[in-house]
């Protein structure tokens, strides 16, 4: 059963940020890495909009930096970051072998 994923738009509207800072977080946060469609669109995942609120929480409501944020994500998300990526990268060739 496929997952269902999100556009930077969607994702911008569901969180109340800007596409920009999305993209930046996905440069600060290794664990924020969309899967990527045919097209080069970034397509979010229900894990990856859970992650961005939590970021947004770290970041606008306990005050973190970004680095503070990122240790704290890395505290216990780094074994499901790598799990989230190798499963994203195997959808992402599925799609690929799909065609």
């Amino acid at each position: 059963m496929l997952q269902k994923t999100y556009k930077i738009g969607e994702i911008a509207h569901l969180t109340g940020l800007k596409p920009f800072v999305l993209r930046f977080w996905e440069t600060e946060f290794p664990q924020l890495v969309p899967v990527r469609t045919k097209k080069g669109q970034r397509a979010y995942t229900e894990e990856h909009l859970a992650l961005v609120n939590t970021i947004k929480t770290l970041l606008y409501e306990e005050k973190l930096t970004i680095d503070g944020a990122r240790r704290r994500l890395g505290e216990g998300g780094r074994d499901k970051a790598v799990l989230r990526q190798v499963y994203d990268e195997l959808a992402a060739i599925r799609r690929l072998l799909d065609v």
